[in-house]
C-alpha cells in the first residue's frame, strides 16, 4: 500500500466514527470519581434579603462584619491636598479662550441656525488657529539654556 491510500483509510474511519458516542470506563477518566458532576439539575442556593435578617443584639451592635469597630480609622490613608493649581497670565488665558470659543461660537451657530457673515465666520476660524499657535509658541519645551538635560543622547 502506499502512504497516500493509508492516509485515506484513516480519514474514512475518522469520517464513519463521527456520529458515534464514546463511552468512558471510570478507569479512562483523568480526574478522580469525586469531582464528577451529579446527574440531576444543580442546587442553588438563595441568600435571604437584607429586610428579613435577625437584627444584631446589643452587645454586637457597634461591629462591622469583620468583627471590629466601624469607628476605628487606624491605618486608614488619608491624601494631602493637592497643590494649588498654577497662575497663568493673561496671554495664556486668552490663547485658551481663542483656541476653545472660535469652534464653539460656530458650533453654536450651527445649532441655532444663524446666519454667519463672512467676517464672523473668518474671525472665528482665526482665533482658533491663533489660539493654537499662540499655545504651542509659549509651551517652552525648547533645549535646555543650563547645557544639562534630563536624557540620554543617541
Amino acid at each position: 500500500m502506499t502512504p497516500q491510500s493509508d492516509e485515506d483509510e484513516v480519514w474514512r474511519q475518522i469520517v464513519a466514527s463521527f456520529n458515534d458516542t464514546s463511552e468512558l470506563d471510570s478507569a479512562d477518566q483523568p480526574w478522580p470519581d469525586s469531582e464528577n458532576l451529579p446527574a440531576g439539575p444543580p442546587r442553588r442556593v438563595v441568600k435571604p434579603p437584607e429586610e428579613a435578617r435577625q437584627p444584631l443584639p446589643e452587645e454586637f451592635a457597634g461591629l462591622g462584619r469583620g468583627g471590629e469597630a466601624e469607628t476605628d480609622d487606624e491605618g486608614h490613608y488619608v491624601p494631602p491636598p493637592p497643590p494649588p493649581l498654577p497662575k497663568t497670565d493673561t496671554a495664556t488665558k486668552l490663547a485658551w479662550l481663542a483656541l476653545f470659543g472660535g469652534p464653539a461660537y460656530l458650533l453654536l451657530s450651527a445649532a441655532l441656525s444663524w446666519r454667519l457673515q463672512g467676517w464672523m465666520l473668518f474671525t472665528a476660524v482665526a482665533a482658533f488657529i491663533g489660539g493654537f499657535v499662540a499655545l504651542v509658541v509659549r509651551m517652552g519645551d525648547g533645549p535646555p539654556t543650563d547645557g544639562w538635560d534630563d536624557g540620554a543622547v543617541v
